[in-house]
Formats: structure tokens, sequence, C-alpha cells
């Protein structure tokens, strides 16, 4: 298997070099950048498999740069995992609600930060990643972040997308909103259940007539991919 890169944007050299000898050491490759800007740049001509991004940093925050990658379709899925000296639980929700992926906060021993980039990273990268899903003539093309019903390009979300990539991975089965945002939100505790309706609503839309039936609502549990009626 590819070593995945980690890119890592900090201004403090010292704690660069740490989490880089850190990752170095359980196998990954690392890029280094100490500003908003040419982490940017690299993250266009590099394409990191995931970006460790300090909060407070001088010019552009490390806040306002997540919530830029987000709204960018290119780098929309890039997951972020986000650095920081503060521990208010406001902090947490704004850098969440920026699209982060999961928050460490310093001091952090490098041990726990192999092991939250592991999960996040378990978390992006769904089981047969590579594989073509079909069903019924919708078509889901990971390798290329593709959606098609009969070979026409569905316009499908970034998050809507994940939503269907786990459920045409495990169809047949009922899960509860609950289970649905530790697979696909990654048990996010700042996400509330509600949300998942709206992102199956918008699926469902995205689907269009000719699939939208695929996904069932279970009642008193939740929600079924299903090609049966």
């Amino acid at each position: 298997m590819t070593s995945k890169t980690v890119l890592i944007v900090d201004d403090e050299p010292s704690i660069r070099e740490m989490i880089a000898v850190a990752l170095e050491m359980a196998d990954y490759r690392v890029l280094e950048a100490d500003n908003a800007q040419d982490a940017h740049a690299l993250i266009v001509d590099s394409q990191p498999d995931l970006l460790l991004l300090d909060w407070m940093m001088p010019g552009t925050s490390g806040i306002e740069l997540a919530r830029r990658l987000k709204r960018e379709e290119t780098t929309a899925e890039l997951p972020i995992i986000m650095l920081t000296a503060k521990s208010e639980e406001d902090n947490k929700i704004l850098g969440l609600e920026a699209g982060a992926d999961d928050y460490i906060t310093k001091p952090f021993s490098p041990r726990e930060l192999v092991a939250r980039l592991k999960a996040v990273l378990r978390r992006t990268t769904p089981r047969g990643v590579e594989e073509v899903v079909e069903v019924d003539g919708l078509m889901l093309d990971p390798a290329s972040h593709r959606v098609s019903s009969h070979g026409q390009a569905l316009e499908v979300g970034p998050t809507e997308y994940r939503l269907l990539q786990f459920f045409m991975t495990h169809p047949e089965r009922a899960y509860t909103r609950g289970q649905l945002l530790d697979q696909v939100w990654g048990g996010n505790v700042y996400v509330e259940e509600r949300t998942v309706d709206v992102h199956i609503r918008r699926l469902r839309k995205a689907l269009g007539e000719a699939h939208q039936h695929l996904i069932q609502t279970v009642r008193g549990t939740g929600y079924r991919f299903s090609a049966r009626g």
C-alpha cells in the first residue's frame, strides 16, 4: 500500500518538526507549510490525503483556510484535523462547522495525533474505495468521484456522496441516524441527528425519480438502501 501524504500547516517550526518526525516514523509522507497561502498552493500541486491545520496563524487563519477549502469543489473532500491551543467548546464547534473532521488540542502526544489521524483516514477511505458500485442503473465511481443514472451524470454534494457510497456498499440493512452519523460523519458529537434527515432529503432529490425509492425510511429505526420494494 502506498503511504498517505499529510500536509502540516503550522507557523511554529518546532511543532511542525515534532509532528513530522512522528508521522514519518508511522510511515506517512510529510509536506510542510508555515502559512495558509503556501499551504493552499501545496494542496493544489501535491494533493495530500490529509491536512493538519493550525487554528491560529499570522495572516489567513487556519479556520479561514478550512472554510475556503470546503467551498472549492476540488478540495471539499480533503480531510482536515485542526490543531489548536484553545480547548473552549465554542471554538471546537466553530472548527467543525468550518468543515474540520477532527480537532486536537495542544499540547498533544505524537501517539495520540497518529491515532486520530488514522481514524480520520479510515473514515474518509471506505472499504472497496476504488470499486465501482452499480444498483439498478445507479452507478457510483469512487475513482472519479462521479455518480450517474443510466449513463447520465448526477449532481451530488460531498456529504450526500459519502452517504450514498456508504448505503451502496452496505445495502439491505436498516441503520439508525446515530449509526449513519458514526459511519458518514465520523461520530461527530456536534452534528445533530436531524442533520441526517436533511442530507437524506437532498440525496433523494439528487437521485431523482429514477432512484430516490432506493433510499427507504424505516419507521422507528432510520434508513435503508434497498433495490427491493
